[in-house]
């Protein structure tokens, strides 16, 4: 009886002894599927140490890149026992990633005043009754150029075809009108 080695029903031990076998050709498939069933216990165990959906997130693909490497290089000594390896590779990433943060932190009180260094900058208010007035100030086609690509939130090529010019021609007509708008506008008087 043929033995069947699709990589959905080869376990994970022999998916590892697969993946580091193909070397420097990468076996996609294995690979695909190592990745699959070790990407969520990875997942689960960043949850878990680092409470942080996206830090886990991280977390996935920084281990499943080492896994991988590590395999294609020959690294891993016992490829059976890969999920052991995935575990030691998921418990330092994890300390590296709380060391950095530290860091960070440490730094941020040293050098840095929290306040200031999330701080948005202040919005920027326009007068609509000004800008419709400057809008109307402008020839026809800058016009048209400008309403189209802003308000319909049309792209350059589709703004070019509806006017029967080319994309290029349209954004050279987009940068010239809001020049014109910001002169208009006045810089520091948009600013309230």
């Amino acid at each position: 009886m043929p033995q069947d080695d699709r990589p959905a029903v080869l376990d994970d031990g022999a998916l590892a002894r697969r993946v580091a076998a193909a070397g420097a050709s990468p076996d996609a498939a294995a690979e695909a599927e190592l990745c699959r069933r070790l990407g969520p216990r990875i997942r689960l165990y960043g949850l878990r140490h680092l409470r942080d959906r996206h830090a886990a997130a991280d977390l996935v693909q920084q281990v499943l890149l080492l896994t991988l490497e590590s395999l294609r290089a020959g690294k891993v000594r016992e490829p059976e026992r890969i999920a052991s390896f995935v575990l030691g590779a998921c418990r330092m990433t994890v300390l590296e990633m709380r060391r950095g943060v530290r860091r960070r932190e440490a730094l941020l009180e040293a050098w840095g005043d929290r306040a200031q260094a999330f701080e948005a900058p202040e919005p920027i208010v326009l007068n609509p009754l000004r800008l419709a007035g400057c809008l109307e100030a402008l020839p026809e086609r800058e016009r048209s150029v400008v309403l189209l690509s802003f308000f319909a939130d049309k792209a350059a090529d589709e703004v070019g075809s509806e006017l029967a010019i080319s994309g290029g021609n349209v954004r050279v007509i987009r940068h010239r009108a809001l020049s014109r708008l910001r002169d208009c506008m006045g810089a520091g008087e948009a600013i309230r």
